[in-house]
């Protein structure tokens, strides 16, 4: 090894800055990019749940997940202009505030979290392969799934069960290992499609019976009880809520906006997240009530209205409109599952051991690792526990962009060294005491103390959609009073 790779051994060019003649993304690309994040289920499941199931006045939920989204566009205007401007990925960036080595176990786990949550969202997307396969054989041969050998199982699945659950990884991988420019194509098109799709089963409940529809729909917004004060702490718990769903998303943000033209195209596309929530609430509120009123030809009680997309298409009791329904769901979980999970795993990982890994070698370890994740999900790891342990260790990330926010803006002034940031050298920039900025640890353990109490702590559940905004505060206000010269 040459003097150069071990002075720069934390270079690699999938972590190396982008050029700028390569930086493609406009805020259409972003608009598709908050479409994604907001197209899944759990994100449909939550919107149209706040409307339906909670007594609250609607435009109270309006205004409060407009607020959640004001938080939303802040916070990732902040975390993603130092990565379009350097061209650099979030755990490259992560090293300027706390060190390179701090960077790298920091992006593991952030890249393990992912890897988890991948490999579930794999789970429940081979659980939909497998629906597919058994209606291809049945509508093929009805007896063909009594045949023995469909009902031997291994490791709790069946042959059918098996085939789904690798077709699901190989697709997979090999769809999302091929480079930021076809995992952009995958985006566009599936946030345009999803609305689409959306839009189009709303057209078709409404024309079932329009009056009913739009009665059931005018009857939730209506401005009554609209100024009483205990509405306005159900507005800040809504907009908690929305931001706690994106608050992931948004530290590893800099892994796309190294990728944005310039900064004007940055904030247009990420104010483009109020637009998609609007429209996503619009349509898919729209949907479940629609839905509910072509099921029963009446209003039912909102508490009793489905508000989970598949529970929705299962009523229905109609193959066409479940196959294409499958479809759209398909798309919507695999692509929102690439940008929250898949995408930051593959950088994080590659910082890790940056002169070892590739995009195909992480995505690799991606794969085999979600696989088992996938495997034993249902039967050997027990979800309570393991949500657990999520939560308590996202309450980290709060604390990490407290962090990496005061120490760019506020210490180095917006300025990094390019140079410096892939060096292990002692008189570099970075190299705090061996790769470990103390000051900053400090200040992450500080912070990670008081978000992870309000998930612990029973008297401060109320509070806990506001963990990683509590964590990012304690640790911004600590490191830059002890960085501060």
């Amino acid at each position: 090894m040459n003097q150069d790779k071990v002075i720069y051994s934390q270079s690699n060019w999938e972590l190396a800055s982008v050029n700028p003649n390569f930086k493609n993304w406009d805020w259409k690309d972003l608009f598709c990019f908050w479409g994604v994040n907001i197209q899944s289920i759990v994100g449909f499941s939550l919107i149209t749940s706040f409307y339906t199931a909670y007594s609250l006045n609607a435009f109270v939920i309006l205004f409060g997940t407009i607020f959640g989204s004001l938080l939303v566009y802040f916070f990732s205007n902040l975390i993603g202009k130092p990565s379009q401007k350097y061209g650099l990925p979030f755990s490259v960036i992560l090293r300027s505030s706390l060190g390179y080595n701090a960077a790298r176990y920091l992006g593991l786990l952030r890249s393990l979290l992912g890897i988890f949550l991948f490999g579930i969202q794999t789970y429940f997307l081979t659980q939909v392969f497998t629906y597919l396969i058994r209606i291809a054989l049945f509508t093929f041969n009805n007896l063909i799934l009594e045949n023995e050998i469909l009902l031997i199982y291994y490791l709790g699945l069946n042959i059918i069960d098996w085939v789904s659950l690798f077709i699901v990884i190989f697709l997979q991988v090999f769809l999302f290992s091929q480079g930021i420019n076809f995992n952009r194509k995958i985006i566009n098109i599936s946030a345009v499609t999803v609305y689409l799709g959306i839009i189009i089963f709303s057209f078709m409940i409404f024309f079932t019976n329009p009056k009913l529809i739009i009665q059931a729909f005018v009857d939730i917004f209506n401005f009554n009880n609209f100024f009483q004060i205990n509405n306005l702490i159900a507005l800040f718990t809504i907009a908690g809520f929305i931001f706690a769903y994106f608050s992931n998303v948004i530290l590893n943000f800099g892994d796309f906006s190294r990728y944005v033209k310039n900064d004007k195209e940055l904030k247009k596309g990420n104010f483009s997240l109020i637009l998609n929530l609007i429209l996503f609430s619009f349509f898919t509120v729209f949907l479940v009530l629609g839905a509910d009123v072509f099921l029963n030809q009446k209003f039912q009680d909102l508490d009793k209205i489905l508000t989970n997309p598949r529970d929705i298409i299962a009523k229905f009791d109609n193959l066409q409109i479940t196959l294409i329904g499958i479809f759209f769901i398909i798309i919507a979980v695999s692509s929102s599952s690439l940008i929250a999970n898949f995408i930051p795993s593959q950088y994080s990982l590659i910082n890790f051991i940056p002169n070892k890994l590739s995009l195909k070698s992480s995505s690799y370890i991606i794969a085999v690792f979600s696989f088992l994740v996938a495997l034993f999900w249902p039967t050997i790891l027990q979800p309570s526990r393991i949500f657990s342990l999520f939560n308590t260790l996202s309450t980290l990330f709060g604390p990490i962009f407290g962090v990496m926010i005061a120490d760019y803006y506020f210490i180095k002034k917006e300025n990094l060294s390019n140079k410096d940031i892939n060096s292990t050298q002692s008189d570099s920039a970075y190299h705090f005491s061996n790769g470990w900025h103390l000051k900053g640890i400090y200040s992450l353990f500080l912070g990670f103390i008081f978000s992870a109490a309000t998930i612990w702590n029973s008297n401060l559940i109320f509070i806990e959609s506001y963990s990683w905004l509590m964590g990012m505060f304690i640790s911004f206000i600590t490191y830059y009073l002890l960085a501060k010269k």
